[in-house]
């Protein structure tokens, strides 16, 4: 008995066995979608290995928290060179061992028009208190400075009267300030602001009271 089975690969549709032309257009349609597949699945690891590079990345980079920006700064040195720049001299408080500081620098020719003597305070815990002497300062500067937080109060710190910001219950969607003082010190403005606690805060205010005029009754300072 013959074997009369036709040659070829048989297709269900047509009945028939497939001919040289559609068995190469078949075998390359295959091939095409083969590497379409590759090029996909190419793309897809790709991608999950790049965000995983930027994943380690972000994870190493620090936060950009003011307490770990920049290098020692001796702001007392760097006071006594700006002072008479200002009709005031740039305040320059004597605080404890362990306080260093990242930044000071006298900011001049700001487009708010204020003159702005800065200093970026580490406290020992590694938290920020930043100082800020604005000289003719307005209210506008203020509110800048503290982003806009509103006042809670007011207390005095060694005869100096100080407003008190405290934003510790999140009253402003501001991470680098939690806390934060103002007084007022004849033609300037002091305002202290960071993620520092309170009593680091009062720490700096008592080491400026002697550098601040104290109004007195009849309105003149000491």
């Amino acid at each position: 008995m013959s074997d009369r089975r036709p040659a070829g690969r048989v297709v269900a549709e047509l009945g028939r066995p497939e001919t040289p032309e559609e068995t190469a257009a078949r075998k390359a349609e295959s091939s095409r979608l083969h590497r379409q597949r590759q090029t996909v699945n190419n793309l897809v690891y790709s991608l999950i290995a790049t965000l995983g590079i930027v994943l380690v990345i972000v994870l190493m980079v620090p936060r950009n928290n003011p307490g770990t920006v920049g290098k020692t700064v001796d702001w007392k040195t760097v006071a006594a060179q700006g002072t008479g720049t200002e009709p005031e001299p740039l305040v320059a408080p004597d605080l404890p061992r362990g306080w260093t500081a990242n930044a000071a620098e006298l900011r001049t020719g700001a487009s708010s028009g204020i003159d702005d003597w800065h200093i970026g305070f580490i406290t020992p815990d590694k938290q920020y208190v930043g100082l800020d002497q604005g000289f003719k300062a307005d209210d506008t500067w203020v509110v800048t400075e503290l982003d806009t937080i509103r006042a809670t109060g007011s207390k005095k710190i060694d005869g100096v009267d100080w407003v008190v910001y405290d934003n510790r219950s999140g009253l402003s969607n501001n991470d680098n300030i939690t806390y934060g003082l103002v007084a007022s010190d004849g033609s300037s403005t002091i305002v202290l602001a960071g993620t520092a606690a309170p009593k680091d805060f009062v720490t700096v205010a008592r080491a400026l009271s002697s550098q601040i005029s104290t109004p007195r009754p009849d309105g003149s300072t000491n």
